[in-house]
């Protein structure tokens, strides 16, 4: 496993020992990527399960302003410290050892906004719907936002949830990515508000 892209292209990371944690792999790593555009120009990045941190890694090393990686793993969440500190990023990284619903209010009071969202929780405690809604609820999605959620093959994601919708769908093996867009903007004009203009 490696970062693919950008300022720390080829450093290799280390992986959560045992099969508790199912790490991204390279080649689905870059799929994503290369659909959701290879390079950023700033913007807050939150790896949710972050695992390895190879995602939320992925995306400083292509631009990203700051990464929030939150992991409630001891074993992985030492991962992430490693991988982030190997790659000098400790500087633009936030790290939390919480579960993804305390970090998601945790982070809502600090009213911070994310451009791109990693969703790739454990294939057997998966709520993808009810997380992207509670962001849009608690308001930490950034307009035209990105959120990449990977699952199991087996289990078909809406086209919308809330004001999110798909962009892509794709499959590799036993993982499945599906690509939301979120689109805040669509509630700012009123029709009623435009028609008395």
């Amino acid at each position: 496993m490696r970062v693919i892209a950008g300022e720390h292209k080829g450093r290799r990371l280390a992986a959560v020992p045992g099969k508790g944690t199912r790490p991204t792999t390279d080649k689905v790593k870059e799929s994503i990527f290369n659909m959701i555009g290879p390079y950023f120009e700033g913007g807050w990045a939150l790896d949710l399960y972050a695992g390895t941190g190879s995602l939320g890694i992925e995306a400083l090393s292509r631009g990203a302003e700051r990464a929030v990686f939150v992991e409630r793993d001891a074993k992985a969440f030492a991962v992430v410290q490693q991988n982030v500190a190997a790659c000098r990023l400790e500087n633009c990284a936030e790290l939390y050892r919480i579960d993804a619903s305390r970090a998601l209010n945790s982070l809502a009071k600090r009213n911070v906004r994310f451009d791109l969202v990693f969703l790739d929780p454990p294939y057997a405690h998966q709520k993808i719907v009810q997380e992207i809604s509670a962001m849009q609820e608690l308001d930490l999605l950034a307009d035209d936002a990105w959120i990449v959620a990977e699952h199991d093959v087996e289990v078909t994601l809406p086209d919308t949830i809330g004001k999110c919708r798909m962009y892509r769908a794709a499959t590799y093996g036993d993982t499945a990515v599906t690509l939301y867009t979120y689109e805040d903007s669509a509630e700012t004009e009123n029709p009623a508000e435009l028609s008395q203009g």
